[in-house]
């Protein structure tokens, strides 16, 4: 069960409606510019001839072997924005981008149909091989570059691609410099070269005639609905995380008094920042990563723990520590703390 009754009042209003119904369009939506943020870094690129088009739908996509960028609904709405950061996460400008980016790679892919070619086979491996929502990635390999969160190139061939499209892609990468000495170079030179050779070729695959996969304005289901069915309750999965000795570590004890305040509000000041970078280095789903961080602080405020003066950063740096630490625990044993 989401926690509904805490999202905003003006965008609880809209929990009810089919989201087919809410007339939401790409066209002048708060998302529309970064869309053409990205037309233009692919025109900076030097790809005269490519130009995907992007849509409104429930996630960020691109169907299947269908050069066409889904992107989801609830950006094109500041109300929906606001109902998705209180039940989710909601993306910044940093992470939209990167994921057109690395959509804009699943779109380059089809549009050209790379993904059949003998070179692209052995860089990448079989594009038809089984794809799995769970994956056990290898931290830090050097044969796959680092864009989303989660070392995500190593899910699949083709998003291994769509990563290294998105690296390369990214204005000020650097990427020669920084993959130096990488085996994931060649594949980053093998998109430039690609790039370079199809700059003003037609894509084989009509851009205009690409099929979108559920449009916005096909989206029956009702917005509380689709919470529902996206957003992991993930409560059952930290049933077993009460941190409270290693909190009581970290934090000192209450009540408030002069030089200390709430530890409660670390977490709630750096929050996201903890979320995103727990995400990125760790690999954990970003929703459980979230649940952590809300447990944390959850015990810290019933615990009255507080943050020293002049020792924030001592003391965040420690939380983080912890919290990384549990994170790590979770993907090797399937759960937080060893009983």
């Amino acid at each position: 069960m989401q926690p509904f009754e805490h999202t905003p009042a003006e965008a609880r209003e809209l929990l009810g409606r089919p989201i087919r119904e809410l007339g939401l369009k790409l066209d002048g939506s708060p998302v529309e510019k970064y869309v053409q943020q990205l037309h233009r870094e692919l025109e900076a690129r030097g790809l005269e001839r490519f130009r995907p088009a992007c849509y409104l739908s429930d996630e960020w996509a691109c169907p299947d072997r269908e050069p066409i960028i889904g992107i989801p609904f609830y950006l094109a709405d500041p109300n929906l924005q606001a109902l998705e950061r209180s039940l989710n996460d909601l993306e910044d400008e940093r992470e939209i981008l990167m994921y057109l980016r690395h959509e804009a790679g699943h779109a380059f892919n089809y549009a050209y149909e790379l993904y059949d070619t003998p070179e692209w086979i052995e860089l990448f491996g079989p594009f038809d091989r089984p794809y799995v929502d769970t994956y056990t990635p290898v931290p830090f390999s050097r044969r796959f570059v680092r864009h989303i969160a989660g070392w995500y190139a190593q899910k699949h061939p083709d998003e291994d691609f769509a990563e290294t499209f998105a690296v390369w892609l990214t204005p000020r990468s650097n990427w020669r410099r920084k993959y130096a000495g990488w085996p994931a170079l060649r594949k980053l030179e093998y998109v430039d070269r690609m790039a370079r050779e199809l700059a003003r070729a037609e894509p084989k695959r009509a851009l205009a005639r690409a099929l979108a996969e559920l449009p916005v304005d096909q989206m029956t289901e009702r917005v509380e609905e689709f919470y529902r069915r996206t957003v992991p309750d993930e409560a059952p999965n930290i049933s077993d995380l009460v941190p409270d000795a290693e909190l009581e570590d970290i934090f000192d004890a209450g009540p408030v008094r002069d030089g200390f305040s709430p530890a409660a509000g670390l977490f709630s000041t750096h929050g996201k920042a903890l979320v995103d970078k727990i995400t990125y280095w760790t690999g954990i789903r970003r929703s459980l990563a979230k649940k952590l961080i809300e447990q944390m602080a959850r015990r810290a405020r019933e615990l009255d723990l507080q943050v020293a003066a002049g020792r924030e950063t001592q003391q965040l740096i420690e939380a983080t520590v912890l919290a990384t630490t549990l994170a790590m625990n979770y993907l090797q044993r399937g759960k937080f703390e060893e009983r």
